[in-house]
């Protein structure tokens, strides 16, 4: 019997201007791999990339939507303002923290958040990031290390942390995120919070930080576009849309992505996007090759000339010893 509740965090898509230098940095340097490289399939002229483990596992993905000369993103409250990035343990913090002395990457240091060690950084556009040692954390999975990057299998980034969303109506998104979600308070203060969903954990948890009398974010080449949360299939994603016509919540219907299918609602100004765990990213491409080559789903295949002719190429082949 499917299981309709929400399992977890499955993806988080953000917005850059230069797939190409985002590449160098999501791969080289933090050291995930490009599982996939598509197009916006609502604007099949910029490029999807899809960065996660080493098998593309749901839960693993940090994905960018390539907006070519888009102003950069006016950070504000109303947003999701802070990815997650799971590793191993303390000891790969300090890994990733010598990293990026290494690599020049502006960071905050290792600190203590909700328990457990962690690692704020930038990328150069204002990207903004935390990674979260899993040392002692229990509940969603990780997913598998990049056994072919450039970081220690021991120590790389192998799945999504706790996504950080900051709002002027704290107590009114607590309560949409209960009431609608399941999700449930582990820790409460008058300006944050720490809510998890299905089996919680880094896996799945959720930072929610008040912040009132700033502007709303403006989004932009470094904002973050929107989260998706896990469900188990299809069955469970009609069950999530009858749920929305009930409680009268306004949505995108079911939308079939072909490496998953989706549906779409917005609580306030987050875009909140729950997503079928299949069939996956190796749907189309060999596990040997995936994100070397430009992938369309079948329903674009035909346009794949004009496809080519107008989007930026770039070369996301790897060396093969």
């Amino acid at each position: 019997m499917t299981n309709k509740n929400l399992l977890g965090i499955h993806h988080v898509t953000a917005i850059t201007d230069d797939a190409k230098r985002n590449y160098e940095f999501i791969t080289e340097v933090l050291g995930m791999r490009l599982v996939k490289k598509t197009v916006n399939q609502d604007d099949i002229q910029t490029y999807h990339t899809f960065y996660a483990d080493d098998e593309g596992n749901p839960g693993t993905d940090l994905t960018f939507f390539d907006f070519p000369n888009i102003p950069a993103a006016v950070h504000g409250t109303n947003s999701i303002s802070r990815t997650g990035l799971r590793v191993p343990d303390d000891a790969a913090l300090e890994y990733y923290l010598n990293r990026f002395e290494e690599h020049g990457v502006k960071h905050e240091g290792i600190q203590e958040l909700f328990g457990r060690k962690v690692l704020a950084f930038e990328e150069s556009d204002g990207q903004r990031y935390q990674l979260f040692s899993d040392e002692n954390n229990t509940g969603v999975e990780a997913g598998i290390p990049w056994k072919n990057g450039p970081v220690p299998e021991d120590k790389a980034i192998y799945g999504l942390g706790p996504i950080e969303i900051t709002v002027s109506y704290f107590e009114g998104f607590i309560k949409l995120m209960q009431d609608v979600y399941d999700f449930k308070v582990i820790e409460k203060a008058d300006d944050h919070a720490l809510l998890e969903v299905g089996k919680g954990g880094n896996g799945g948890q959720m930072i929610l930080r008040k912040e009132k009398g700033k502007d709303s974010e403006v989004q932009g080449s470094g904002a973050v576009h929107h989260v998706s949360f896990r469900v188990e299939d299809k069955a469970a994603l009609e069950h999530w849309l009858e749920k929305y016509n009930q409680l009268d919540m306004h949505h995108s219907g079911l939308v079939d992505r072909f490496y998953f299918e989706a549906l779409y609602t917005r609580v306030g100004h987050i875009l909140i996007e729950l997503s079928t765990d299949g069939p996956g990213f190796m749907e189309d491409e060999p596990y040997e090759t995936m994100g070397e080559s430009l992938s369309l789903p079948p329903f674009l295949e035909e346009q794949r000339e004009y496809i080519e002719s107008v989007i930026r190429p770039f070369d996301t082949t790897r060396d093969k010893e």
